[in-house]
């Protein structure tokens, strides 16, 4: 039987399955949703039964189909991280998204000290608010903020962080308790899943009305407290520089309850963990931010 399946059409069926669509399978592969549907229903010819239930907008897979792809799934998997270790005396690449804060505020400003730790492996980096599909193989990690949605993948919790009040020094020099905020420009961060309204409720105060600037992102928020323009709710993970150079301070580090929580989340699809590089990078990040060795967490 073996020897009447090309290796052609379980790389097609591979690909057809990993995505969920003939037509990815087909931009993945550079052939045409018609030459994957074909492939697909020879091999279907050949094996005597059916692989994909088909319906007008998708293609499902059967059972027979699932059983399939839990062997070739992991054939496949083994080989391309045997073609990366005969490939290993070049540069590895590691393929990264993340959240665009963490990605401009803290990540961007050390990929140096990562590529000086490992100077065999590149990094490339995305940032963008959509989470990373892992389906079609574009990248190897993500960094979310917030909860994963994600199914089929580790999911590491970053470190907790800490949330205050930044501002300027300037600002900062009249500011010595929770309640002499009422008088400030507060900044908002409308994605931040702490609010001000959170923060002032935990130092028992019942929060004023916001009416001065509102961003959708947390470096935005940063940049404006930098420049004196009001007071930003914001985590000293991503203020890090600002307030190790002084061009940011937290009055009331303290002198006020603070909020501490995980924003962001480590996320790789679990056979990428087997990759030397992803691994290398996985437990870099964690061990920068001081958690625990990225394989340890589900």
């Amino acid at each position: 039987m073996l020897s009447n399946v090309p290796i052609s059409a379980i790389r097609v069926f591979e690909a057809a399955a990993r995505t969920g669509s003939f037509r990815d399978a087909a931009n993945e592969l550079h052939l045409t949703p018609s030459a994957v549907s074909h492939a697909i229903r020879k091999l279907e010819a050949t094996l005597r039964t059916v692989l994909f239930e088909r319906s007008a907008r998708s293609v499902r897979l059967t059972p027979a189909g699932e059983n399939l792809m839990r062997h070739t799934g992991a054939a496949f998997d083994q080989l391309r991280r045997g073609l990366e270790e005969v490939a290993a005396r070049g540069p590895q690449l590691v393929r990264v998204h993340s959240a665009p804060s963490f990605a401009a505020q803290w990540l961007a400003p050390r990929l140096a000290q990562f590529l000086a730790a490992y100077p065999k492996l590149e990094v490339r980096l995305a940032a963008s608010t959509d989470y990373a599909r892992f389906s079609n193989d574009d990248f190897d990690i993500d960094i979310v903020y917030g909860p994963s949605r994600a199914e089929g993948v580790e999911v590491v919790p970053l470190p907790e962080e800490t949330v205050t009040p930044l501002c300027s020094p300037s600002l900062g020099s009249s500011i010595r308790k929770p309640a002499d905020l009422l008088d400030q420009t507060l900044i908002r961060s409308d994605v931040k899943q702490i609010q001000w309204h959170q923060w002032f409720a935990a130092n028992g105060l019942e929060a004023p009305a916001l009416h001065g600037m509102r961003f959708d992102r947390s470096f935005l928020a940063i940049a404006t407290a930098v420049e004196g323009l009001g007071v930003a709710l914001e985590s000293t993970l991503l203020a890090e520089r600002e307030l190790a150079s002084g061009r940011l301070v937290a009055p009331l580090a303290g002198r006020a309850n603070d909020i501490r929580y995980v924003g962001h989340r480590l996320i790789y699809p679990r056979a990428s963990r087997q990759r030397s590089a992803v691994r290398a990078f996985a437990d870099w990040l964690v061990a920068q931010l001081g958690g625990e060795d990225a394989g340890s967490s589900h």
